[in-house]
């Protein structure tokens, strides 16, 4: 589905992503987990086209994305959520979701299509329906989350890149919204690349995950080892020495 080759990424003279190679298998989760500043938010921007690279190559279902323009991104089946949401305030909920399937109106899609969607939306996050007709701007944390990943998927993405979706928000609502991403996976067949400061929860929902360090792929596995790893646990989910050794992890 995705293949990533010796990236390359720079913020002006700063080398964020060096040498950076990893992949993912269609219907799979991958979670990339590190610490802030590792790199992980440059690789989704880099792959959704925000950023260029500098050298490398990026390929989606065996095409090369690497330098096309961010909307033929998107038309070729990548769509992202980005970090902090970034809904827009002042339209409506139903508005928000519809500029999600831009470029199928571009592309001239039937709407009763879209409508289906919109719909199939609804079903997925209830209460964005009872709001569909309120400014996004008023919306809890949450429900602008459910909103923000209801619009991504209004593309019809075959690879959805999802940046910290648990952030600022409540414990019940990070279950949901990571109930959402499983329910993806299984019953849409949705490739999933999550970004996740939540690392144990992250793993848990993930087949395989990647550590990157100041933009290095230092680690990669099977979620079910990265959980047992002790240099991963001692980092990134919040356990240090001597509570690994007491639970026979070490």
């Amino acid at each position: 589905m995705l293949i990533i080759k010796n990236l390359n990424v720079y913020y002006g003279k700063v080398h964020a992503l060096k040498h950076v190679s990893l992949h993912l298998n269609r219907g799979e989760i991958v979670t990339l987990i590190g610490a802030n500043g590792a790199g992980k938010t440059t690789l989704l921007n880099t792959l959704s086209s925000l950023l260029p690279v500098a050298s490398g190559e990026i390929f989606l279902e065996g095409n090369p994305v690497a330098g096309l323009a961010a909307d033929r991104v998107v038309s070729l089946g990548l769509s992202q959520v980005p970090e902090g949401r970034q809904v827009f305030n002042p339209l409506t909920v139903e508005e928000n979701l519809e500029l999600g399937a831009y470029l199928r109106y571009r592309a001239r899609e039937p709407k009763s299509q879209i409508v289906a969607d919109l719909e199939r939306m609804f079903a997925m996050f209830p209460r964005l329906k009872e709001r569909r007709r309120q400014a996004a701007g008023t919306l809890s944390g949450g429900e602008q989350q459910m909103l923000a990943i209801g619009r991504a998927l209004m593309a019809r993405p075959k690879l959805l890149l999802l940046d910290e979706p648990s952030m600022g928000l409540a414990p019940l609502v990070v279950q949901e919204i990571f109930r959402v991403i499983e329910r993806l996976r299984s019953e849409e067949g949705t490739t999933i690349l999550l970004v996740e400061q939540n690392a144990r929860a992250a793993l848990k929902v993930a087949d395989r995950g990647y550590v990157l360090e100041t933009g290095k792929v230092m680690l990669e596995g099977d979620a079910s080892e990265l959980l047992k790893n002790k240099d991963v646990q001692r980092a990134y989910l919040g356990r240090d020495k001597q509570e690994i050794e007491a639970a026979g992890l070490a």
